[in-house]
Formats: C-alpha cells, sequence, structure tokens
C-alpha cells in the first residue's frame, strides 16, 4: 500500500504585526483554537477548522491571514509565540522541494469543519454566548474609518497631546479609573462612537522588545470631548492590588493613567467597524456594562444628548445596567445622576455593596424583563454588551431568559440579533 501524499494545507495565523491584543479572536473560537502568551496571540493548526467566526469581528484584520505550508511541518504554537512578524508564504519551488524531501507528491486540500462541541457529562451542550454576537453594524451607523496608522499604514502613529487627566472613581487602595483626553490637532483621526484606539507605551518589555499597543474604548462622541475639536477621551483603569494584596503596576494602564497635561502619547487606529450604534429616528439602544466597559457607552449616550439638546434627532428609549463592586467604584457616577429621567432609564448594580446582597447586572435585566422583552422584538432596538468577559454569558442567558419569559424563541430571536447587527459584545 502506498504511502499518503504529503499535503498542502492553509494554515490559519495571526499578524502579529497588526495584532493589537484585544482577545476578540480568542473569546469568539467556538473550537479554543486561539492561545495567547504575554506577546502573541497564534492559532492551534490542531483545532482550527477554518469555521471563519474570527474574521469579521477582528477590529484590525490581523486575523485575516494564511500560510500555504506542508501538513508535515506546520508553524507549531511555540514558533508562532516567538514571531515578530509572519513568515514569508512559501514560493511553489519551496513547496515542491518539500514534496521531493518527503519522496510524495503534494496536494493540496481543504480542513474540514469539525462537529459542533460534545455535550458536558449533564447532557447538555455548553452555552456559546459568543455565538449570538453581531459582525455586522446596525444598518443605519454611520461610516467607520480604521486603521488610519499603525505599523502597515502609511503613516506608523499619530502623535496626541494630553489635554485632561481627571480621577472618574473615588480613592480606593486597588482600583483607580481615570479620564483622559487627546488632542490630535491638526492630524486627520476620525473616530465613532464604539470604536477603540491603540496606545504604545514607551520603553520595552522583559526581553527587551518594544511594548505592544494597548486597546482602550474610545469615551466621547464624534465630534470630540469638547464639541467641535479634534480631540476624543479614554476610560483608564490601573489595577493597584491584586487579589492577594499584593502590588499590581500594568504598563500601559499605569503610563496612562500617570500622563501630565501637555505630554504626548503614540496613538494607532482607529480600530473597529460593528460595535457602532444606529443613527435612524425612533432607534433605541439598550447598553449593559461594567466598569470601564462604560466607555462606549458613554460615547453612545453623549452623542444622543448633543443631539435631543440640538432639537434635530427624535431618539428611541435609552436603557442603561451599569455594575461594578461598589458605588465608588462605578466610573461617572455623578454625571450620570445628572441626566434627566425621560432622556435615560439607569440601573445599577453592585455586587460588594456593604449590607446589601449581591446585584449583578443581568439580576436587573430580569427585573425589567417586560421593557427587554418589547425591545427584543423591535426591530429599531439595538443592545450593546462590554465589561470582563465573566459577565457575557450571564447577559446572553438573561436575555434569552427574558425572551423565554414573553414566550418567543431565542433561537429565532437570538439569530435575528446577530444577522440584523441588533447584538453586539465586547468583552474581555
Amino acid at each position: 500500500m502506498n504511502a499518503p501524499a504529503e499535503a498542502i494545507i492553509k494554515q490559519h495565523v495571526i499578524d502579529p504585526e497588526i495584532c493589537i491584543r484585544c482577545n476578540t479572536c480568542e473569546s469568539i473560537c467556538p473550537v479554543q483554537a486561539i492561545t495567547h502568551d504575554s506577546r502573541n496571540y497564534v492559532v492551534d493548526v490542531s483545532k482550527c477548522n477554518w469555521c471563519n467566526d474570527c474574521i469579521s469581528p477582528c477590529p484590525t484584520g490581523s486575523i485575516d491571514n494564511y500560510r500555504r505550508v506542508p501538513k508535515g511541518r506546520t508553524y507549531t504554537i511555540e514558533e508562532q509565540f516567538g514571531w515578530d512578524e509572519l513568515p514569508a508564504e512559501l514560493s511553489a519551488a519551496e513547496l515542491a522541494a518539500a514534496a521531493a524531501d518527503s519522496g510524495e507528491p503534494l496536494v493540496e486540500v481543504t480542513v474540514a469543519s469539525e462537529p459542533p462541541p460534545a455535550a458536558d457529562p449533564t447532557g447538555q451542550t455548553p452555552f456559546n454566548s459568543a455565538q449570538y454576537g453581531a459582525s455586522v453594524p446596525p444598518w443605519s451607523a454611520a461610516h467607520a474609518y480604521t486603521n488610519l496608522y499603525g505599523p502597515k499604514a502609511a503613516e506608523k502613529t499619530v502623535t496626541a497631546t494630553v489635554t485632561g487627566n481627571l480621577r472618574v472613581t473615588a480613592v480606593g487602595k486597588d482600583y483607580d479609573t481615570h479620564h483622559v483626553v487627546l488632542d490630535f490637532g491638526t492630524m486627520p483621526f476620525p473616530v465613532l462612537e464604539g470604536q477603540s484606539i491603540g496606545i504604545i507605551p514607551p520603553g520595552v518589555d522583559a526581553s527587551g522588545k518594544p511594548h505592544h499597543a494597548r486597546q482602550y474604548s474610545i469615551a466621547s462622541p464624534r465630534n470630540g470631548e469638547r464639541p467641535g475639536h479634534n480631540n476624543l477621551s479614554l476610560t483608564i483603569k490601573r489595577v493597584l492590588e491584586d487579589h492577594s494584596g499584593q502590588p499590581v503596576r500594568g504598563v500601559a494602564s499605569n503610563y496612562m493613567c500617570d500622563l501630565k497635561v501637555g505630554d504626548t502619547v503614540q496613538v494607532i487606529g482607529p480600530f473597529g467597524t460593528s460595535f457602532l450604534m444606529p443613527n435612524h429616528p425612533k432607534s433605541s439602544i439598550v447598553m449593559i456594562c461594567t466598569g470601564t466597559g462604560s466607555a462606549p457607552m458613554r460615547a453612545m449616550t453623549e452623542w444622543r444628548r448633543r443631539l435631543r439638546a440640538s432639537g434635530k434627532f427624535e431618539g428611541g428609549k435609552l436603557m442603561l445596567f451599569f455594575g461594578a463592586r461598589t458605588q465608588e467604584e462605578l466610573p461617572y457616577f455623578g454625571p450620570l445622576q445628572n441626566l434627566p429621567k425621560d432622556f435615560i432609564d439607569i440601573n445599577f448594580a453592585f455586587s460588594r455593596a456593604a449590607g446589601r446582597p449581591k446585584t449583578y447586572v443581568q439580576d436587573l435585566m430580569r427585573e425589567r424583563a417586560a421593557d427587554l422583552a418589547a425591545l427584543l422584538q423591535d426591530p429599531n432596538a439595538c443592545f450593546y454588551v462590554c465589561g470582563l468577559k465573566a459577565m457575557e454569558e450571564g447577559v446572553v442567558l438573561a436575555l434569552r431568559d427574558v425572551a423565554a419569559g414573553a414566550g418567543l424563541d431565542w433561537d429565532t430571536v437570538g439569530a435575528a440579533l446577530k444577522r440584523q447587527g441588533r447584538l453586539h459584545l465586547e468583552t474581555y
């Protein structure tokens, strides 16, 4: 019997030069083929089934790459962890030489999709909340500009000047959240609510290599933190202590939180084409967030507030479900209290408030089931979830319960939310 022919496969790889380490690909991969170390996100060729679920949500396009390689000579995870750039494509001659070395002809093959994840011991298929997140924006979203600055753009970075740095949480021993305003002067940097940018911290890491960019969601509306100015704001939290009470000094968060007015930073981006707000009249927005996941929600709320003040836009309902451990750790608590009640419906959830039971955003969502059920059925209503990855499943399960309580079939509703660009998940 003849030995099997050496096969060429398309190995899915991630470009480390333009990846901003946002974790979107790893969180959404249904077969857990993507992993990371302190520098790179990589794809395990033995697990990847080319389902392409990770392609559209990637904000930079770094995930949309492959290399044609002999099946027996694929790039290992360890090799990919060491990359600073993608390896060059193998030429036809190099592939032929690989075949000659193996003594077998090369045959190009396509990797077949694997079956769905196996059921767990209880007999239930694991719930995959990420499958319901839309990779397309609402139909009325404005056009987003992306990747104007970056390693593979004409301009590698753009310099922004710090024009404001304000603490937006009460003083605490293990947290510190700042509102940082960056001005781009005369350099073009158009952004929309829901987009993000990358900040490149100065210096090098432990291996002597320049730091990678860190991603931050934009917290200001499209016409600037200060209306009519070429600026934007970020909501940045630095953790001061770990769970054991030991000091923690994150590279980028500490760099940003310590900046003074007049300092300059190197920025790449902007990024993001799907986590965008609807712009048509009567459209409603449901915002569900924790901590600094409030940044894009602040941007959307402020843009709607400015439109309402101008009298030029008739928006629908705004609902906010905002969670934190305590009131003191919740960014923008004071300004939120000053927004008119007929403009936004705010629901706070505190999980560590003294003398009160633990409450999470999904608990409040179930309490407001009647209102949310009506919005699930409204084609003009969009849902946005932003915060720690741990919240995502609980929130989507709450939406499923709300749908079931209203006699709706969640499989049908969830599929429609994704298809119509109405449910957006941005967790990390």
